[in-house]
């Protein structure tokens, strides 16, 4: 019973690591501001752990940047800008009155109807300008 009780105890920790930053981080980036607290905890834990937050949806994927994957505790409708010298990740809010099932820009013949939809832009950001 205190191995699911660590369990849990572990999950909600990466959780709430996550969701205390807006940096977008790596899975290393949470093993290490977790080791302090959790000396014990593994890498795999954090990687099994994100991926089980991202495919229940509590907390996004941003996919790989510069090589590492970059996660999101956001999950309300926004885009991203990435930098492609820095890669540092800045969210774009989106606007209230737009419509996210209306991608009036897809060619009819797909036939799709639209729930969501993500945009990254990229370029290089103010602090690398």
């Amino acid at each position: 019973m205190s191995v699911n009780r660590n369990y849990s105890k572990k999950r909600e920790a990466i959780l709430e690591k996550l969701q205390s930053t807006t940096s977008h981080p790596t899975a290393e980036w949470i093993y290490h501001e977790m080791k302090t607290d959790y000396p014990e905890i593994s890498l795999a834990t954090i990687y099994r752990n994100l991926g089980q937050f991202r495919d229940s949806g509590e907390i996004l994927s941003l996919g790989q940047i510069q090589g590492k994957e970059r996660f999101d505790a956001t999950t309300a409708q926004h885009d991203h800008f990435i930098c492609e010298n820095c890669a540092a990740v800045i969210d774009i809010p989106v606007a209230a009155n737009k419509d996210e099932s209306s991608c009036s820009h897809l060619p009819s013949s797909l036939n799709v109807t639209v729930s969501r939809h993500h945009t990254t832009y990229y370029g290089t950001c103010s602090s690398c300008s």
